[in-house]
């Protein structure tokens, strides 16, 4: 046998070996990421049904952004467990740690973006504060004209438009609570 057919018969020996290796973590890994799937989307539907009754008509925004916040853990986490199944665990746990460092920056740089989420959840969720009431916030009275996840704009009695975050709005708001008429009923 001469040098070159020894070293192919050594490197297809090797590809062989590696490849007995590598074909049952694949299909490990495919059974993994259809179960995943089927679970993922049963998980999906069962929060997408628990927030409608939560959050209805105006208020599908919020139900929105949580089903879209817990389909990206879950998928996220989806990946990961698939990088392990497969066989590159250090991979998954490099990019669990990287991504976990990005969030935590990117979490820093739109902190106040998210302190308005927050806020204009808590808003759209109180009772006490919808669409047409009057309020008074930070100095400015009005009519809430309408509320959104990161702004709530006031319809001023002089006929302007305010535009505030929710996030000066919901630490101290005043509702006007119109005075209810009573009668004697001895009329």
């Amino acid at each position: 046998m001469t040098q070159a057919s020894s070293l192919v018969a050594r490197s297809l020996s090797e590809f062989l070996d590696a490849a007995a290796v590598a074909v049952p973590r694949v299909l490990s890994g495919i059974v993994f990421l259809a179960l995943a799937y089927v679970t993922v989307s049963v998980v999906l539907a069962v929060v997408r049904r628990s927030i409608d009754r939560l959050y209805v008509d105006d208020r599908e925004l919020i139900g929105d952004l949580l089903v879209t916040v817990v389909a990206v853990f879950l998928w996220f986490g989806v990946a990961l467990t698939f990088l392990k199944v497969v066989g590159m665990g250090e991979i998954a746990a490099s990019l669990g740690t990287a991504v976990g460092f990005i969030a935590l920056g990117v979490s820093y740089a739109l902190s106040e973006m998210i302190e308005d989420t927050v806020a204009g959840i808590y808003l759209l969720k109180d009772p006490d504060f919808n669409v047409g009431y009057r309020v008074e916030a930070k100095g400015v009275t009005g009519t809430v004209a309408a509320i959104e996840l990161r702004k709530t704009r006031i319809d001023t009695d002089g006929g302007d438009r305010i535009v505030m975050a929710n996030r000066e709005i919901e630490p101290r708001w005043t509702h006007d609570v119109p005075e209810v008429e009573t009668g004697s009923g001895n009329d």
